[in-house]
């Protein structure tokens, strides 16, 4: 079994294809490693073990009648628990929506079905998706693979978590300002971030609707490439979705980078800068060059303004977003006999928000309030023009920029939980990407004194997530550092 689990997505699938293994092995595999590992882990909050078996047992079945098999034949896969699972509890971390259980699929995971993959884990998650290290999840913190005493990074910590300790062979998160790549630099497996419109968000629970983005979890750039091009695509049920057409993704990891011209921003070598992950990240960039890339220094003069831009149109969202959970139609519902509506609806709010939804709650509402609407919220839409016009100027003569995915490796469980403002910083070199709606990705680049993982992201111009996975792969395959697993 431990073959199985060290295997890669695509390998599993394509196992699966030849009746080399069954999409059952692959599940019993599974369910054996989270066994052994959550208890440590704590990357998932439901696992669907019965709907699982169901779904493998089809696949199984349809292989043996010679029926063709979706890309995703019969891998076992998470989704965070943002995104709704029809008959599967999905609790966006938050005890409001503890016992909420969807009667529809989100559209991402309605064609992970389409692919044959195995819905097998709802994974943990910081509270709405609102947080840097998964220790603001209504539940059980996740812990970092790696080294349990440290975070996995936010929001999506749960589901890069669980691919990094072999849990699934791939998942998906949401990216509001950085919960995709952050976690999977911290974790280090590949993650990636489309652009805004790329991917459905129907069926996901809103944080902020400007910036939310579905995106994938690999153990390869392959990987990752692979669950994109199945979920990505027009959606009618979203009114923000694309028409492009999606590209076929793994075309493009072969082509190296020879020719590429790539922009080095000066503003992302931030002071404070942990010296291993500048270390790093300065290596790759060398090593990219190496293989044929040019590197040259490019500015985003306004990447000064991206945190408090975004901690002010986020919120803003959230504030109106959240305003749904009243304890009236859905989610938890706190009232006594007698009890008024208002009453009713502070008391919900009250035991089941908690701490940083609540922060973000009073400061989006602030924001938004007459009187301050135009020195806050249009002030910070502005800035977010600016920060993305800066991208488009830097993208206008360079194929894709490269830098760190945050400033640290993963550090301690509690560490920032009591100084919040310290915790925002953590997303400081991703949160623009956010607000500019481009793709970007974070891959593995090295390892830091302690034996933690490093991330490198690539940013891309809108629709050019082939040219992300272009450079992704070409450092991937020159460095072999996916190939190291933690322990046990």
């Amino acid at each position: 079994m431990s073959s199985l689990i060290h295997s890669t997505l695509r390998h599993a699938a394509n196992g699966v294809r030849s009746g080399a293994h069954s999409a059952t092995e692959l599940l019993d595999a599974a369910l054996g490693r989270i066994e052994a590992v959550e208890g440590r882990v704590h990357a998932v909050l439901t696992v669907d073990a019965d709907g699982a078996r169901r779904a493998a047992a089809d696949v199984d079945r349809r292989r043996a009648r010679g029926e063709p098999l979706g890309a995703l034949a019969g891998v076992p896969v998470g989704l965070k628990d943002n995104i709704c699972t029809r008959e599967i509890r999905t609790t966006a971390g938050s005890r409001i929506l503890g016992e909420f259980v969807p009667a529809y699929d989100a559209t991402v995971a309605a064609r992970l079905r389409a692919a044959d993959a195995v819905i097998l884990a709802k994974t943990n998650l910081d509270e709405f998706a609102m947080g840097s290290s998964n220790e603001n999840s209504a539940y059980e913190p996740t812990r970092n693979p790696w080294d349990p005493t440290r975070v996995p990074g936010g929001s999506s910590g749960g589901s890069a978590a669980a691919v990094a300790a072999g849990e699934v062979w791939g998942a998906l998160g949401s990216d509001t300002g950085g919960s995709i790549r952050l976690p999977a630099s911290f974790c280090g497996v590949v993650g990636v971030k489309p652009t805004y419109g790329r991917v459905s968000r129907w069926g996901v629970v809103a944080y902020a609707s400007s910036l939310d983005q579905v995106g994938t979890f690999g153990r390869t750039v392959e990987d990752a490439a692979l669950m994109l091009e199945c979920i990505a695509g027009h959606d009618p049920l979203d009114g923000t979705s694309s028409v492009r057409t999606v590209p076929r993704y793994a075309e493009s990891l072969g082509l190296g980078v020879r020719g590429l011209r790539l922009g080095l921003p000066r503003e992302y070598f931030v002071e404070g800068m942990q010296r291993e992950v500048e270390s790093a990240v300065r290596e790759a960039v060398r090593r990219l060059e190496g293989l044929g890339a040019s590197v040259v220094p490019v500015s985003l003069p306004h990447t000064a303004y991206a945190i408090s831009t975004y901690y002010l149109v986020a919120t803003a969202e959230a504030s109106s977003n959240l305003a749904r959970y009243d304890g009236v139609r859905y989610g938890l519902r706190v009232a006594e006999p007698g009890t008024s509506i208002g009453e009713m609806y502070q008391g919900s709010r009250a035991a089941g928000f908690g701490p940083e939804v609540k922060r973000r709650i009073v400061l989006g509402t602030y924001a938004l309030s007459a009187g301050y609407y135009d020195a806050y919220y249009l002030k910070a839409q502005r800035a977010r023009a600016l920060i993305a016009r800066d991208f488009e100027q830097a993208l206008a003569t360079c194929d894709a920029l490269v830098t760190p995915v945050a400033p640290t490796t993963a550090f301690r469980v509690g560490e920032k939980t009591d100084d919040p403002l310290t915790m925002y910083l953590s997303d400081v070199l991703t949160i623009s990407v956010n607000l500019a709606g481009l793709p970007a990705i974070s891959v593995p680049c090295g390892f830091d004194d302690a034996g933690l993982p490093i991330g490198l992201q690539v940013i891309g111009r809108r629709f050019d997530e082939p040219t992300l996975f272009r450079v992704a792969a070409a450092h991937e395959e020159a460095t072999g550092v996916h190939d190291r697993w933690p322990s046990p």
